[in-house]
């Protein structure tokens, strides 16, 4: 599995970064977890508002930070 954080860095897009390795590791489940900054990577991703989240290449959010319970329903959906 294939999770991407995506943005500039900012404090919202570092918080779901956190939030996305927490569930990673409480889960067990193996997954890439990758944090686009670059912003020609960022535009390439077509997420126009940041923070985003793309797991398997589907975009699940964007320009929020979802909640654990959330990112968790995300993942089963794409295993």
């Amino acid at each position: 599995m294939e999770i991407k954080v995506i943005g500039p860095g900012c404090r919202n897009c570092k918080n779901l970064l956190a939030i996305v390795k927490q569930v990673v590791r409480d889960t067990g489940i193996e997954a890439e977890v990758i944090y686009l900054t670059d912003m020609a990577d960022v535009m390439k991703t077509g997420i126009m508002q940041t923070p985003g989240l793309m797991i398997n290449g589907k975009i699940k959010t964007v320009g929020r930070v979802p909640g654990l319970k959330e990112i968790k329903q995300f993942i089963s959906e794409e295993m």
